[in-house]
């Protein structure tokens, strides 16, 4: 039941990344609990010069802003990458409750290929994790970046 709506969001999140023009092809989007998206953000660090202008970090602070809140409890982050340990501490800092990705990051990824920041027991809220949705679309988008 729920891939088909992760699939569905990720080719939005797909649709966002390919709009990177100068930047990682890296999209990201918020949807509320109710299944509404409420933000949706590319990398920006080339555009802005600011290196943590990542998608994940854009699209929450969109989000709250949107919101009026930091806690973005019962919100669903959608990323077409594993998120780094910045964007993985952000996600658990902001409460979302979800965390859906395409493809892993083996040399920077926090959500299980080099550390596991959102699965930590230490830490008091630890998303769900549904990783790999359209895994193979959104590991030819990078691959396809970076070969030119």
């Amino acid at each position: 039941m729920l891939r088909p709506r992760h699939e569905s969001w990720m080719r939005r999140a797909l649709s966002v990344a390919s709009s990177s023009a100068e930047d990682v092809p890296v999209g990201a989007v918020i949807y509320g609990p109710d299944g509404v998206e409420l933000a949706a953000a590319g990398n920006e660090r080339e555009l802005t010069g600011d290196p943590t202008a990542h998608a994940e970090i854009i699209a929450l602070r969109r989000a709250a802003v949107l919101t009026g809140s930091w806690r973005l409890t019962g919100c669903t982050l959608v990323v077409t990458l594993e998120p780094c340990t910045m964007c993985a501490g952000a996600l658990v800092l902001a409460r979302v409750s979800r965390l859906v990705f395409g493809a892993w990051e083996p040399k920077t990824g926090a959500v299980g290929s080099l550390w596991d920041v959102v699965r930590d027991r230490r830490l008091t809220h630890r998303p769900e994790v549904y990783a790999g949705i359209l895994e193979d679309e959104c590991a030819a988008l990078l691959r396809d970046f970076f070969r030119s």
